[in-house]
């Protein structure tokens, strides 16, 4: 819904954020809630959801939902209603060397940030398309941008959302359901730390190659969605937003 004073603002507007309990998904539902969007965010554990909904207060609700089980997509759907937005932000890492990477590791990672995020947005849709248009947002990764060592089964996950953004772009635009990714730097988050963990000279390097020299926020995340799913982007389709500081063209 289009603010005539404020073409950032959400009014009006619905979002599913998966993984909406921490880190990056729970920025970007603040954001969005501060933008004026009512927020339902998904995940697994109950009473991450639970605490991150009080504390965003009364524009948030939460359900508690396995995004792997594809099957539960449409009913999960269905049980919350119209949707503007749908954010596919829900994944797990996995830091490993290629010959140490084993094929049901590099399927569930596949699973989570992949299949289940082409099984969710395929459930969206069909209302968005009703509705005459939507906002799909995935959230990709700098690992889709460059080469990094030992992420082989995330890079591929991350890369394969940005082929699907084009893809969807290429499908929906037409009828008014937009389709975008954030290629997110590195954020200070749980995942981060849960990367870098005993790794100083990992760490050292990300800052080295990132010209603004330190890690992002998420609200930095948040905010780019904010804008991408508002009508402040309204003829923004199929666009890859890096945010990371500088890292995918710093040297």
């Amino acid at each position: 819904m289009q603010s005539l004073n404020n073409p950032f603002s959400l009014e009006g507007e619905s979002a599913l954020i998966t993984g909406g309990g921490s880190g990056l998904g729970f920025g970007i539902a603040k954001s969005m809630i501060d933008a004026g969007a009512r927020v339902t965010i998904v995940g697994r554990r109950e009473v991450v959801l639970a605490d991150a909904a009080e504390t965003l207060g009364k524009s948030a609700s939460y359900m508690v939902h396995d995004v792997c089980k594809r099957e539960s997509a449409r009913a999960l759907v269905e049980q919350i209603g119209d949707l503007s937005i749908l954010v596919n932000n829900a994944g797990v890492h996995l830091k490993k060397p290629l010959v140490e990477t084993t094929p049901e590791e590099f399927d569930q990672v596949l699973l989570t940030h992949v299949a289940a995020a082409q099984a969710l947005t395929r459930a969206v849709v069909p209302g968005m398309q009703r509705r005459g248009g939507g906002s799909v947002l995935f959230v990709a990764s700098m690992t889709a941008l460059i080469g990094m060592p030992s992420v082989v089964a995330y890079s591929a996950a991350k890369s394969a959302l940005v082929g699907m953004t084009r893809s969807l772009t290429a499908e929906l635009a037409g009828e008014g359901v937009r389709v975008n990714a954030i290629a997110p730097g590195w954020i200070d988050s749980p995942m981060l730390h849960q990367a870098l963990q005993g790794d100083d000279a990992r760490k050292n390097k990300i800052l080295g190659r990132t010209p603004m020299g330190r890690f992002g926020d998420p609200d930095d995340i948040g905010n780019a969605a904010v804008y991408l799913c508002s009508s402040a982007a309204k003829f923004v389709s199929g666009v890859v937003l890096p945010v990371d500081g500088g890292a995918s063209i710093g040297f």
